[in-house]
């Protein structure tokens, strides 16, 4: 039986992966007139009189919502909320496992920026962070911004961020070993979407300094003309050097290639033009851009996939539970570079030194560990860059 077809049967005879468990006892009037009227509504008067209250007297402080569209859903694309629902519904269960945080998968019957945003908004009561989810781009980032302008709690869309933060950590571990510094690299990024555009951000913001996005048309450079405003802005804070052509052109003589693209698109031929040992991220799924073997035969000194099945596995759940369990404990209002990079830094350093190596550069998604680092390290990060509530 294929992994398809176990999975399909796991679906169907489970009939949802996540349900709903009191966390208290009714079972007689005394227990009923606590829980709920008469006494309940005494928490109901305290919290008028003071809306911080609520997280005082409700599970606001521990609860998310998955929020999807339907519109990017893994390499399926546009199949629309009700088919996005098994991935939602898988989201809360890693949220649950890796950082016990109660999530709520909600999908969205419509692709209209403004219905989407006005909705989350007026769902955001019940709700301690939102986890924006397969949106597509460029709706994702005018989206993500709406909702940070409108919304006092933080707003993180993982394909965007969470992509961004194990990517460099992967970077970050990947440096030690082939001894180059972020500030001296040649950086390639294929797939100027979600994933591609915040992991650019993210690493401009720690440091990088030449980096040259690639979408199917080539290279982003200024002046580029028949692409969408945040594409055009991208090429503004990138290529330096404003280089000009395919991926085959650009790739010559670059360190790093990070991949959130296609499947194939990177041949033997690039890898060999790239510098001494290279650093290849081919993070496509479920095909890479280029196979391990095949990019380790032509060079590369370092390669990680988005897969399970080979090293370095690139994985969004290193960061997002603990991300969200550091922001939700600090009550932050958002969750900015500070506290993305923080979240990096606590992934890259929970492998040991002496651990490091070609094979080994990321931890595993199960070292329940990791997502106490990160929430640590994203907690003190929001309360020293004044983002938290409390402390």
């Amino acid at each position: 039986m294929s992994i398809y077809d176990e999975a399909l049967k796991f679906h169907e005879e489970k009939r949802g992966k996540i349900e709903i468990i009191s966390r208290v006892e009714v079972n007689n009037s005394s227990d009923l007139s606590l829980a709920y009227t008469p006494g309940v509504a005494q928490p109901c008067i305290e919290i008028h009189n003071n809306p911080e209250l609520v997280y005082t007297y409700t599970r606001k402080w521990n609860t998310i919502a998955v929020v999807s569209d339907g519109t990017a859903v893994l390499g399926l694309g546009d199949i629309g909320p009700l088919a996005s629902l098994p991935v939602m519904e898988g989201k809360a269960v890693l949220f649950k496992k890796f950082a016990n945080v109660d999530a709520f998968p909600i999908v969205l019957n419509t692709k209209e920026v403004d219905e989407i945003v006005d909705t989350i908004v007026k769902i955001s009561p019940s709700f301690g962070g939102i986890n924006l989810e397969d949106i597509s781009a460029p709706r994702c980032f005018e989206i993500e911004e709406k909702l940070k302008e409108k919304l006092d709690i933080p707003v993180f869309h993982d394909d965007q961020h969470g992509t961004a933060i194990v990517c460099l950590a992967a970077l970050i571990n990947s440096l030690k070993i082939v001894n180059k510094k972020l500030e001296d690299l040649k950086i390639v990024i294929n797939g100027a979407g979600a994933a591609g555009t915040s992991i650019c951000k993210l690493l401009l913001s720690y440091g990088a300094k030449n980096i040259v996005v690639c979408d199917k048309i080539g290279a982003l450079y200024r002046g580029i003309q028949n692409v969408d405003d945040t594409k055009k802005q991208l090429a503004k804070i990138t290529n330096p050097n404003n280089e000009k052509g395919e991926l085959k052109d650009v790739i010559v003589g670059a360190d790093v290639f990070i991949g959130v693209s296609a499947p194939n698109v990177l041949t033997k031929e690039m890898v060999k033009a790239m510098n001494r040992d290279a650093i290849v991220f081919a993070m496509a799924n479920p095909t890479p851009e280029i196979f391990p073997q095949d990019a380790k035969e032509a060079g590369a000194r370092i390669v990680g996939t988005g897969r399970s099945d080979f090293a370095n596995q690139i994985n969004n759940v290193l960061a997002f539970p603990g991300i969200f369990r550091g922001a939700l404990d600090a009550r932050a209002k958002v969750i900015n570079e500070e506290m993305k990079i923080a979240a990096a830094l606590a992934i890259a350093e929970s492998v040991k030194d002496e651990e490091l190596n070609e094979e080994y550069i990321i931890p595993k998604p199960f070292n329940l560990e990791v997502q106490k680092k990160v929430a640590k390290s994203v907690y003190e990060a929001a309360i020293k860059s004044g983002v938290a509530k409390r402390s």
